[in-house]
């Protein structure tokens, strides 16, 4: 079963395998899940008409409201001495697709700055708004980015990611957004239609990569049954030889099976400390 949507703004925090107890953001409107990807594998579930244009639809949260939400909730974790290791803007849709989402952050930075200047601001973004410079504006003022990257091939992104944005695209906007960590879900398929974890998926997503040359890159795969049912995770042995690969390439690399990782992956820019700076 899917994952639940998200019901307010500022939700958490949640135990993250990657990023340790995340205070989560969603910026996308209360229980609609808009994204202009549709994974086979997302823990929401299906995306019911993928989002074409940024901004579209109704609902979205306000940036004065994003604003009083994160700082009421950062005032109440230093109130209880509430460890959060960061603020993660994520949610259950794509949130650079926000139509404001350059004042969002903005005004996310500040709340952080007035509340908890120590705790660092990361999102996870499934990278397919890098061409706009407001966005990598906004992005480049995140402490950490996460950016989503699945496949090198146009086969790839659009089974496995059923987005309409071409790989090219995707990965000049990456080179243009500059440091950041590239994320990635390798899954095979029963069907044989959606596996990246074959030879050719495998060496197209590192030419790729390699294009990119990120601070270090995340290798993930299913915890959570998916909508396509077909879909299984990879194996420990596949995935560390993915990783061994990247690792060949100079680029750190670091693999999540049963939510520990091994072997380091350094952060997209300096990580502040863990307490609320209050």
């Amino acid at each position: 079963m899917p994952l639940p949507l998200i019901d307010r703004t500022v939700y958490g925090p949640v135990r993250s395998r990657r990023l340790g107890v995340s205070l989560g953001i969603n910026l996308l409107p209360s229980g609609m899940k808009i994204c202009n990807m549709n994974c086979a594998y997302c823990q929401y579930g299906w995306t019911r008409g993928a989002a074409r244009y940024r901004g579209g639809g109704v609902g979205w949260p306000t940036p004065q409201a994003v604003d009083a939400a994160l700082s009421e909730r950062l005032q109440r974790a230093a109130a209880n001495d509430e460890i959060i290791d960061r603020i993660t803007i994520a949610g259950h849709g794509e949130p650079t697709l926000h139509p404001e989402f350059e004042e969002v952050v903005a005004r996310m930075s500040a709340a952080r700055d007035r509340n908890a200047p120590a705790m660092p601001m990361a999102i996870l973004s499934n990278s397919t708004t890098c061409m706009y410079a407001d966005v990598r504006n906004a992005l480049r003022a995140i402490d950490e980015r996460y950016m989503k990257l699945d496949g090198g091939d146009p086969f790839t992104l659009r089974n496995l990611n059923a987005t309409r944005v071409a790989v090219d695209t995707i990965v000049d906007g990456l080179v243009a957004l500059g440091p950041l960590t590239i994320q990635s879900m390798f899954v095979s398929d029963l069907a044989g239609r959606m596996d990246n974890v074959g030879e050719g998926a495998v060496s197209e997503w590192l030419a790729a990569v390699e294009r990119v040359r990120p601070l270090g890159v995340h290798l993930y795969t299913l915890r959570r049954h998916p909508p396509l049912t077909s879909l299984r995770p990879a194996t420990p042995q596949r995935m560390r030889e993915i990783a061994e690969r990247v690792r060949a390439a100079g680029i750190p690399a670091l693999v999540y099976m049963d939510g520990e990782p091994h072997s380091r992956v350094p952060e997209t820019a300096p990580s502040r400390s863990r307490n609320t700076g209050a």
